[in-house]
């Protein structure tokens, strides 16, 4: 039974969130300068005061209900998802799968231009109907039952489009675990989901690298700085995500600080700006859906769930491949560097191979624009 939704938080949850981020002992932290060790301390602080003084969570609860919300149950989990019907005769199916730190307020701002181009001087003929869900176990969406991977999320998402919305066939597009997800979709549910568009390089082929640059490749992965040293969040995740979230579950500041600190190291930021790439509202209405849902631990199942399903490895070997039209958009700050065409290819069907200027992991974030466009482009060779 589908149900409509309006996100709607009672203002004591929100006074409370409030009054805990006012009273963080900040004296009690080490006086440490920059990012080097985590999340910087002073720029923490100046976040919080804002978040205490000045940010609104209502006025980002009415941006959020201007678009259609509803609940449903797929596969047991009661799932939420935001759909806008498109413009025009035929609209395409899009279903937008977000990752983490993330949440489908990532979305809000490229809705309305996909699902309607001609308020925007584009064509109707380019016309989506826009489906995004939040994930199981993320925002406004129950949990699943135990740790669910992104092959098992796929499986729910699936259902949603086809079961529940009665969609016969679609396009899924996908950023950070939304890229395996929506590998997945193309991987096992084909004969529904008709083309992907994935802007992070999630998968690796069960062959391995089979050139020299692909080898190179493959060992940068394992070897730079700016991936090694980002992966203690990935490792206490993927292993032993209850233990984190009894703090997190605690401290607004504490889950604040852990996102935050990906915001900073996966966006194209100036220096150590992370506002050249985001702003504070932003962040803070992200951060806020994790907090008002108290869905940070449920969140980071993902992780455990990915491993349990076999890690990164796409496929078998007598099927190592995608086979739908798949769409690259790369992004040169993105956390991870894509793999060489050659790899990509054995991975999946590349029909589109698109590098950007600028931008990073939040690509529907930062560079919205280019994101869409890439979307439709890709969209027109397969309408």
């Amino acid at each position: 039974m589908v149900k409509p939704f309006k996100v709607h938080v009672p203002d004591e949850t929100i006074a409370s969130i409030r009054q805990r981020v006012a009273d963080f002992p900040w004296h009690d932290m080490p006086d440490d300068e920059g990012w080097e060790y985590g999340t910087n301390r002073d720029y923490m602080k100046e976040l919080c005061s804002y978040w205490v003084e000045s940010y609104d969570w209502k006025k980002y609860e009415q941006q959020m209900n201007a678009f259609d919300h509803f609940k449903a149950e797929v596969d047991g989990i009661e799932m939420h998802y935001i759909l806008e019907k498109g413009s025009g005769e035929n609209p395409m199916p899009l279903l937008i799968s977000h990752g983490w730190p993330g949440s489908f307020v990532e979305s809000l701002d490229i809705i309305e231009r996909l699902a309607h181009p001609e308020r925007f001087g584009g064509n109707v003929e380019d016309a989506f109907d826009v489906i995004v869900p939040s994930l199981p176990g993320f925002g406004f969406s129950g949990r699943p039952p135990r740790p669910y991977g992104p092959r098992a999320m796929a499986k729910v998402l699936n259902s949603l489009m086809t079961g529940v919305l009665g969609y016969d066939t679609y396009y899924a597009h996908g950023a950070d675990w939304g890229s395996a997800i929506s590998s997945w979709l193309g991987y096992d549910h084909f004969d529904h989901c008709k083309a992907i568009h994935i802007n992070f390089p999630t998968m690796r082929h069960i062959d391995g690298p089979q050139t020299p640059e692909e080898e190179a490749w493959a060992e940068s992965c394992e070897t730079l700085p700016g991936i090694v040293l980002q992966n203690g969040y990935r490792t206490q995740q993927a292993t032993k995500p209850q233990t984190l979230s009894y703090a997190m579950m605690d401290s607004p500041v504490g889950v604040a600080a852990w996102i935050v600190e990906k915001f900073h190291a996966w966006s194209d930021i100036e220096g150590d700006d992370v506002e050249s790439a985001h702003t504070k509202d932003g962040m803070l209405t992200n951060i806020m859906v994790y907090l008002v849902s108290k869905t940070f631990c449920t969140s980071t199942w993902i992780y455990y769930g990915r491993r349990e399903e076999g890690g990164r490895i796409l496929g078998t070997k007598e099927r190592p491949r995608v086979e739908v039209p798949t769409a690259a958009a790369m992004f040169p700050a993105e956390s991870f560097p894509w793999p060489p065409r050659s790899y990509a290819e054995r991975l999946y069907n590349i029909q589109r191979w698109t590098s950007f200027p600028h931008g990073g992991h939040f690509s529907s974030l930062e560079e919205p624009e280019m994101l869409i466009n890439d979307i439709v482009d890709f969209a027109r060779s397969f309408r």
